[in-house]
């Protein structure tokens, strides 16, 4: 077992013999995760096969409902279903180039498989940590066949345009032919910033993609949603990339699961993230961005190091049952440290007194180290 490893473990345990719980969730357990799909699955259901069928056609009829398209492919990751959707929009427009933020999941977590897989090239649409405007797409140098557009923006914050101001980029694009393509991996619970339904979003964008695991809680899984011819093509790539797997009603299940579970509670923590949000801001030299949140997560600065936030918290954890933050990194700036906030079911049990109280018995534990 190796040293990261084994820190993972002890993290992992504190979190779950945590009674009180700021940021994030308690991690189930195997057995844990079997009893929630098998409440899921009703006696009838019978597996899928290569893609067809049982829980996985009920998760994409599901989902066409939701986002109110044509059709919906299931994909076993997000990063297959975003290439798929990236090459059937440069094989229909003749363009080998993607409108992509420089923060955008393809550029900083795919390990540039949309360059070395597909063959595309990225043009950059802005370089401000936020998502681009009209006048910014109106303005690129170059064509793209497809417009990545990440909503939320996860590594500028969890930032999101408004709608009026994603409605004006998305007919900047299709002013100058560009296909517009949504990341939404989060797009759950942008709908309460945005002020729209998902299928209103969706209905901007000629390919939806949404994740089952990020916030409802799947064990893995995503789906690429659009017109029906959209979907056969997506079926036949993700075929050959390897994607057609024999049985995927585990992921299914689960993602049946969130959907019943953890979508119709996303509004209250994307409301309760303000008020957290809004407590943490007077911490002794902290910060949050953005203020307010624009969905349940958001970014918490403090003026110490990453190694000395992460041990106060497992101490915290371990030692009082109480998780504040975890996964501090530094920053460029020395002495500062950040770490992402993500406002779940047990947040919704601290009131705001509450959390400055838990604040305060972590920030002692620096003091005291």
């Amino acid at each position: 077992m190796t040293d990261a490893y084994a820190d993972r473990v002890r993290r992992v345990a504190a979190l779950r013999g945590c009674d009180t719980v700021l940021s994030g969730i308690r991690p189930t357990s195997v057995a844990e995760q079997l009893d929630a799909i098998r409440a899921t699955a009703t006696d009838e259901l019978l597996p899928d096969f290569y893609g067809e069928g049982g829980a996985v056609e009920a998760v994409e009829l599901r989902v066409a409902e939701l986002l109110g398209t044509e059709a919906v492919a299931f994909f076993p990751t997000g990063t297959m279903a975003q290439q798929v959707a990236m090459r059937y929009g440069a094989e229909l427009t003749g363009r080998d180039a993607v409108g992509l933020h420089p923060l955008s999941h393809p550029l900083m977590h795919e390990r540039d498989a949309y360059a070395v897989l597909v063959g595309l090239r990225a043009v950059r649409t802005t370089g401000a940590p936020r998502n681009p405007t009209a006048e910014e797409i109106a303005g690129l140098d170059e064509p793209v066949g497809t417009l990545l557009l990440e909503l939320p923006l996860r590594d500028a914050g969890f930032v999101l345009p408004t709608w009026d101001e994603l409605v004006a980029v998305v007919g900047a694009a299709r002013d100058r032919g560009f296909r517009v393509h949504l990341d939404g991996a989060r797009l759950w619970e942008s709908t309460v910033h945005l002020g729209r339904s998902a299928a209103e979003v969706a209905g901007l964008a000629d390919s939806t993609y949404v994740s089952f695991y990020k916030s409802l809680g799947g064990h893995s899984g995503a789906a690429l949603a659009g017109t029906a011819e959209l979907v056969r093509y997506a079926r036949a790539w993700r075929h050959r990339y390897g994607g057609n797997q024999f049985q995927q009603w585990p992921a299914a299940l689960a993602a049946l699961a969130g959907l019943d579970r953890e979508l119709p509670r996303l509004p209250g923590y994307v409301a309760h993230a303000k008020r957290v949000a809004e407590a943490l801001a007077g911490l002794p030299g902290a910060r949050v961005h953005p203020a307010p949140p624009h969905t349940h997560q958001f970014r918490l600065w403090l003026p110490h190091p990453a190694d000395a936030l992460n041990d106060a918290n497992l101490a915290l954890a371990e030692e009082e049952k109480a998780w504040f933050v975890g996964g501090w990194r530094d920053t460029e700036v020395p002495g500062v440290a950040m770490a992402e906030v993500t406002v779940a079911a047990p947040a919704l049990e601290l009131d705001a007194d509450q959390v400055v109280d838990l604040a305060d018995r972590f920030l002692r534990r620096l003091t005291t180290a």
